[in-house]
Parts: C-alpha cells; sequence; structure tokens
C-alpha cells in the first residue's frame, strides 16, 4: 500500500498522546503507523516538547508548495508568462506561441497555483464549469435561405470571407444600445460594432459598413441566427454580393465561432454591462487583445495574423 501523509485529525490524537507522555511507539501503534512516522513529525514540528498540530499542519502545507523540482522557472521566463497573462492570453496559448517543446501549459498552470506567478489572481482563466443558457425568447422569422443550403466549402471553413454574424445586449433594464458583432469563420477575426438599439435597421447599417470597409472578396456570404434584427437580409443580398444563410432554431452551435468569440468579449464587458456606457476605445482594445491571441486551431498564430495574410491575397 502506498504512503499516506497524516490527516489533520491524526495530528489532533498526536497531540493528545504525546501531552500524555505516552511514547512514540506506544502512539503509533494506536494510530496504526510507523514509529518513524511519528518520531519525524514530532522531530519537525515539536518545541520544547510542546506539539501543536494546526501549526504542524500548516507546516505541512508549506512543505507540499516547495516540495518537488521547479524545473526550468526563472524570474525572466515568469516575467514573460505575467505579460502575457495580463495580456488576456491564457496558459495553452502562451506554451502554443512561445514555448513549444519547452514547457508544458500545465506547468504554468501549477506555477500560478504555487503562487510562483506573482500579481495575478484567477479571473483570468476562462473556463469556469458547464454553463447552460437560457432559451431564446425574442421574435423569430422563418424565411430566408437555409443553412442546410450552404456550400460545404463554407462549413468546412475552406475558403475566405464567410462570416456569423450575432448581436450582444445590455443588461436588463438598461439602455437599448447593443454590439453587432462579425466573425470571419476560416480565420476568427472578431469585429463589434455598436448599434443604438437591436432593430433590423441598425444592423443592416452595420453590415453595410463592414462591407464597405472590406475589399472585395472579403464578404461574401453571413450565417445568421433568426433573430428579428435579420429580417433585413432582403435588402442586404438585393443591395450587395453577400449572401445569408439562416441557422436552424435553437441551434447556436451552428455558429459556434461568434458565440465562442461573444463569450470572449463578456469578459471585458459582463452581462451586467450598458453598452452606451462604452466608449469607441475601450470596444476596440478589448477586440485588439482578443484578435491578437494566438489560437491552437490557427496553428499558433493570431486572428489578426492570419486575416492580414487572406486580405493580402484580394488586393
Amino acid at each position: 500500500m502506498s504512503y499516506q501523509h497524516l490527516t489533520t485529525f491524526e495530528r489532533a490524537r498526536i497531540e493528545t498522546f504525546y501531552s500524555q507522555g505516552q511514547s512514540i511507539r506506544a502512539i503509533a501503534k494506536k494510530l496504526n503507523r510507523s514509529p518513524s512516522t511519528i518520531s519525524r513529525e514530532l522531530k519537525r514540528n515539536s518545541e520544547e516538547k510542546f506539539y501543536q498540530p494546526e501549526s504542524a499542519q500548516e507546516n505541512y502545507h508549506k512543505r507540499r508548495l516547495r516540495c518537488g523540482r521547479i524545473g526550468k522557472w526563472s524570474c525572466e521566463l515568469a516575467e514573460i508568462i505575467n505579460e502575457k497573462l495580463k495580456q488576456t492570453w491564457s496558459p495553452e496559448q502562451i506554451v502554443g506561441r512561445l514555448f513549444q517543446g519547452t514547457i508544458s501549459f500545465k506547468t504554468i498552470y501549477r506555477w500560478i497555483y504555487q503562487g510562483l506567478l506573482v500579481n495575478q489572481d484567477l479571473s483570468f482563466l476562462r473556463h469556469k464549469g458547464k454553463r447552460q443558457k437560457p432559451l431564446e425568447k425574442r421574435g423569430r422569422f422563418n424565411i430566408g435561405t437555409s443553412i442546410s443550403q450552404r456550400p460545404k466549402e463554407i462549413r468546412k471553413r475552406e475558403t475566405f470571407g464567410h462570416w456569423e454574424l450575432d448581436s450582444v445586449v445590455s443588461s436588463r433594464g438598461k439602455s437599448k444600445a447593443c454590439l453587432a458583432t462579425f466573425v470571419e469563420r476560416k480565420t476568427r477575426w472578431y469585429i463589434a460594432f455598436k448599434i443604438s438599439d437591436r432593430t433590423s435597421s441598425s444592423m443592416e447599417k452595420a453590415i453595410r459598413t463592414l462591407n464597405e470597409q472590406l475589399p472585395a472578396g472579403a464578404f461574401q456570404t453571413a450565417t445568421v441566427d433568426r433573430g428579428k434584427e435579420f429580417a433585413c437580409y432582403s435588402s442586404i443580398e438585393q443591395d450587395t454580393d453577400i449572401q445569408l444563410y439562416f441557422a436552424d432554431p435553437y441551434s447556436s452551435w451552428q455558429r459556434g465561432s461568434n458565440e465562442n468569440a461573444n463569450g470572449l468579449l463578456r469578459e471585458f464587458f459582463p452581462k451586467k454591462t450598458d453598452f452606451a456606457t462604452v466608449s469607441g476605445e475601450e470596444l476596440e482594445f478589448a477586440l485588439s487583445l482578443i484578435n491578437h491571441r494566438p489560437r491552437k486551431c490557427l496553428k499558433w498564430k493570431t486572428t489578426h495574423e492570419v486575416f492580414q495574410e487572406e486580405v493580402l491575397h484580394l488586393i
């Protein structure tokens, strides 16, 4: 049987028996432990034949943090990692971009929990357990081209210029201001525009704005849900070269890139946010951090780098 460390309960019993003057062998027999274990515990944590289980337990935890080899940790390495964590990179993104084959992202997590990376809390750790979203209750419509008719190369992310669209709203009871969000499927490049409300006219304006800013061929299709803000689809298709495809009801996974990117943006602007109070500079800063993170799905390039490469091919 493998060795088991002394528990808090066992240390309390050691204190009781030791204060009664019982021998080490007697204490070991009552705890079903080796005499050497009891002897080592008393030598480490006794002062003038006085043993206190609370301080012994605290000393045990401190020793556990120091045990094992720190390995490749250094002040210089910690400084680099801390800088990237402040830029909202995850440990896996840091390793994938900077330290492939040198250290593991699990090593960075271990250093975080051991306190070897200073001035960091755990708020930057993105995944905090399973989350469930409430059912969509806003108005929907059932016309437009179904996602089932979308070409296979778009679904497989083989070609550039195909987007997923959505809106991110202010907290209930706040203003009607919200964001129109766009993700390019192949590169995962993410952009958002502030709009005054969640109407089709506001969304149409945002779509036209992005289309005007991009070079020809960079905005070919858009995959959207059936929210009423996309009732503008007919005028968009008529006046531009953009084809809109509508996801099935209650199938957010069909627009997974956009759903994921909106979740990243919510880290900067939680659900209590009133977007009427968010400045353009604040929004641009958050988008810049998101787009300059290396992505595993892009072989550790950033979305900004890959998007720029694709745009250059169009010019």
